[in-house]
């Protein structure tokens, strides 16, 4: 994706598309931390408490095409009681 450093008042910005901050798990008005490693602009999303979002919160961000899947982790190795 290209973006273009545009400048908001005495600010710069970027506009970032829904689709980039849905692939990084990230949301409008989220926190983030900045740095700058070899000439580059890293963003990262800030650490999260447990359970600083609802279960509504958390199912409303699954996009609606996601189709889940069954996974076979293979047969146990301890008999249950």
């Amino acid at each position: 994706m290209i973006a273009k450093i545009q400048k908001w008042g005495n600010s710069q910005g970027l506009r970032l598309s829904k689709r980039l901050l849905e692939d990084a798990r990230m949301d409008v008005g989220e926190e983030v931390d900045l740095r700058v490693e070899d000439g580059s602009i890293i963003i990262t999303p800030r650490k999260r408490d447990r359970g600083a979002r609802s279960l509504e919160e958390l199912v409303a961000r699954i996009r609606p095409d996601y189709q889940p899947n069954e996974v076979d982790w293979g047969k146990p190795l301890v008999k249950a009681f």
